[in-house]
């Protein structure tokens, strides 16, 4: 669980750094890699939560 949490976070942040990064630079290149990460981090809490509610049925 801890596992899925840091990774969530550390995605997020690494998403915003990007955008920040793309905000002061304005090259397309840093909003790109920030939409793939922040699709990833989507992913992760999916599978995140997925997990939570495997445990709750078992």
């Amino acid at each position: 669980m801890l596992l899925f949490r840091w990774t969530v976070m550390l995605l997020l942040l690494a998403a915003g750094v990007c955008f920040a990064f793309y905000i002061g630079t304005g090259q397309a290149r840093y909003r790109q890699w920030g939409l793939v990460i922040l699709k990833w981090t989507v992913l992760a809490a999916l599978g995140f939560f997925g997990v939570l509610i495997l445990e709750r049925l078992v």
